[in-house]
């Protein structure tokens, strides 16, 4: 199904703000460029938005960017990693993990004092689709297995992780954001999520904890 698009005009009048305001945020990254679609009309050239996606950028861009700098946002809505680096005992106070989760995870990762941004990602993902109740404690340890093997392979470009049972057996997939997805006859789709989205999500958190 085709994306709903929204003109450059009334995007402008739906949100208030003004057409520097537009550009400038473009030129800060705060706006992916291939958000900003060309299509002929009537009078020309004009310019569209996807626009489930561009309202809820201008959302989040108009009630944050009073507390954050725009360089701050711009980094938040990157789906590149963070140099951040979190203990454990940040990651339970932040409510970014649970002692459960960390524990759990401790054969798959070691027992490290501190944890590079990807592999806080890895369990916040975990996290967040234990709460959820899309998979069990011995189910995510298969996503962490295969985030920690090959999330790096998809460095600079965005990804998709995809979880499915079949006659009962878990299996994940890591595959780029975007693409459509085949699986065997008998195979059932539990979720698939857009990991930039999470990668936004957990940014979030972390520079406006609570």
């Amino acid at each position: 199904m085709e994306e709903e698009l929204i003109s450059k005009k009334d995007l402008l009048e739906l949100t208030g703000i003004s057409y520097g305001q537009l550009y400038r945020w473009k030129r800060k990254n705060l706006i992916p460029e291939e958000w900003f679609v060309r299509k002929s009309a009537f009078t020309g050239q004009e310019t569209y938005f996807p626009k489930g996606k561009i309202l809820a950028r201008m959302d989040k861009i108009l009630n944050m960017k009073d507390e954050l700098s725009l360089d701050a946002l711009a980094d938040m809505f990157s789906p590149m990693s963070s140099q951040l680096m979190m203990s454990r005992t940040d990651l339970l106070k932040q409510n970014i993990v649970s002692m459960n989760v960390l524990d759990y995870a401790s054969p798959c990762m070691g027992n490290p004092s501190v944890f590079s941004f990807d592999r806080v990602l890895y369990l916040y993902l975990f996290e967040r689709c234990l709460r959820t109740g899309e998979l069990s404690l011995d189910e995510g340890k298969g996503m962490l297995q295969l985030l920690e093997e090959h999330y790096s392979k998809f460095a600079g470009k965005n990804a998709d992780v995809a979880f499915a049972r079949k006659m009962g057996v878990p299996f994940f997939l890591l595959v780029p954001s975007g693409t459509e997805l085949f699986m065997e006859q008998g195979a059932k789709l539990v979720f698939r999520m857009a990991i930039p989205s999470v990668v936004e999500e957990l940014k979030s958190k972390l520079v406006l904890p609570g």
